[in-house]
């Protein structure tokens, strides 16, 4: 019952601060006689905030979300949910959609509380299954909030305002769970009970850590909060340097900020190229028909990663490479062919293969840490893609910048997957070439010896 009654509730909440009906047609309803906001308003003024926020709030938000134990940053990310949905029903102008945007940077930023939290009230031989529980069942409500979203405007008929207040119905019932869910007596850093590293490591299912954990750090009862918290941030830079010192979880974190950055700014500005295709004033428009498909092809993809048949460690660098470049490829086929089907498919292909490769990336980094450290390593690489996505935006995006047009914006980040492609072209055929002088220098040594020295298959001594 320990584990059910968490994980049903935090599940629960998980689906329904997911099911959006109006998110795939946020772009239209701004556009719309609701708030009769320009196309230049929303791409290059209000969207923007939303990046901005997301930055500025993460590292805070992860920070607080350990020192307060998780619960109370869930209940935050369920008040800013709220919050969002209400000033997008209430309020008008672009001042008031730049606050919207605000709130739901910091919903998003408070989703580490989610993923973060059920790891403090079970124990480490449920972490596997509860983790997939817990990520299955948002992908599911993403789903069926935009397959709900797309069966009442097109078959019930329904207005976008409809939309907006199912949606904040759904988040109204989220809203609830997280004032009932058992508040953890530890966290990772700040809260921790004595022998949770050695726990985690000898009980939990999966891999046992190539990057040795700083077994200096735990006790944060010793001193002052001052203290304590000047503690933990030691903590996470010294662990930051001895993580980040294995080749292979930097080549795959190196893929997972530039793709994640690229990936996000598709996704967040399709939409708008949507709309500049097939605008929804004239047209039937099928955003949400897209979204749910991408979504469950995209989990689908994810689930398919186990099965393939792929030296990983070996294949790495070209299949990022090779992949990287489908993915440039159908950017730059929803922004030269002027042709709504075309795009809707090839937006399904790219988060689809991102899917798949965000889940490789996930497992290899995962491989060559202990579950301590999974926070850390996938904070920072998600605050690089937001520093660098936050660079693109000012730049490409934002008015205060160049201000392009959608499709000069979508030519630029084709342009930035073919520069990612590049890249680990470069980084297989290096590590080919190396693996070949690794390879000459091994056989002229079994020559000489009977036993030859072993590598590490992960490329990390």
């Amino acid at each position: 019952m320990s584990v059910l009654y968490p994980t049903l509730l935090l599940c629960a909440y998980g689906f329904f601060s997911n099911l959006r009906p109006l998110e795939p047609f946020l772009t239209p309803y701004l556009l719309g006689p609701d708030q009769n906001l320009t196309e230049s308003q929303v791409v290059g003024e209000i969207f923007p905030v939303w990046t901005y926020s997301y930055l500025l709030l993460l590292f805070p938000t992860f920070l607080a979300t350990d020192y307060l134990r998780y619960k109370p940053v869930l209940v935050l990310q369920a008040t800013s949910l709220v919050v969002t949905y209400v000033l997008l029903l209430k309020a008008r102008g672009v001042l008031a959609m730049q606050f919207l945007e605000f709130f739901f940077g910091l919903a998003t930023a408070s989703d580490v509380a989610y993923y973060s939290y059920i790891y403090s009230v079970v124990e480490a031989k449920h972490y596997q299954k509860v983790t997939s529980y817990c990520r299955s069942v948002t992908l599911l409500g993403s789903a069926a909030g935009s397959l709900t979203g797309q069966l009442l405007l097109s078959v019930g008929k329904l207005q976008l305002r409809h939309l907006l207040i199912v949606t904040l119905t759904s988040f109204a019932v989220a809203f609830v769970g997280p004032w009932f869910l058992p508040m953890p007596k530890r966290s990772l850093f700040f809260h921790k009970s004595p022998g949770t590293a050695e726990d985690i490591q000898h009980n939990s299912n999966f891999p046992e850590s190539r990057v040795p954990l700083n077994q200096d750090v735990s006790e944060s009862k010793a001193g002052s909060p001052p203290r304590a918290f000047t503690k933990v941030l030691h903590t996470l830079w010294d662990d930051f340097l001895q993580c980040y010192k294995c080749g292979p979880l930097l080549a795959w974190s190196l893929w997972w900020a530039l793709a994640t950055c690229g990936y996000f700014q598709v996704i967040n500005y399709a939409q708008p190229l949507w709309e500049s295709i097939r605008p929804s004033h004239e047209h039937d428009i099928y955003n949400g028909y897209v979204e749910t498909l991408s979504t469950l092809l995209g989990a689908l993809a994810a689930l398919l990663v186990g099965y393939l048949p792929i030296c990983w460690s070996l294949w790495g660098e070209l299949s990022l490479c090779v992949l990287s470049f489908l993915m440039a490829a159908c950017i730059f086929v929803m922004d030269t062919r002027n042709n709504i089907w075309l795009c809707y498919g090839f937006y399904i292909l790219f988060r689809a293969t991102y899917m798949l490769l965000i889940t490789v990336a996930t497992y290899q980094i995962a491989a060559n840490l202990n579950m301590q450290r999974y926070a850390l390593v996938f904070g920072v690489n998600t605050f690089m893609a937001l520093l660098l996505q936050t660079l693109i935006t000012v730049v490409v995006v934002d008015s205060a910048g160049l201000g392009l047009d959608i499709k000069t914006q979508f030519f630029i980040y084709g342009g930035f997957f073919v520069v990612i492609s590049l890249v680990f072209l470069m980084a297989g055929l290096w590590t080919a070439t190396r693996r070949r002088a690794e390879q000459e220098v091994l056989a002229n040594m079994c020559t000489e010896t009977d036993s030859p020295p072993v590598r590490d298959a992960s490329g990390c001594r």
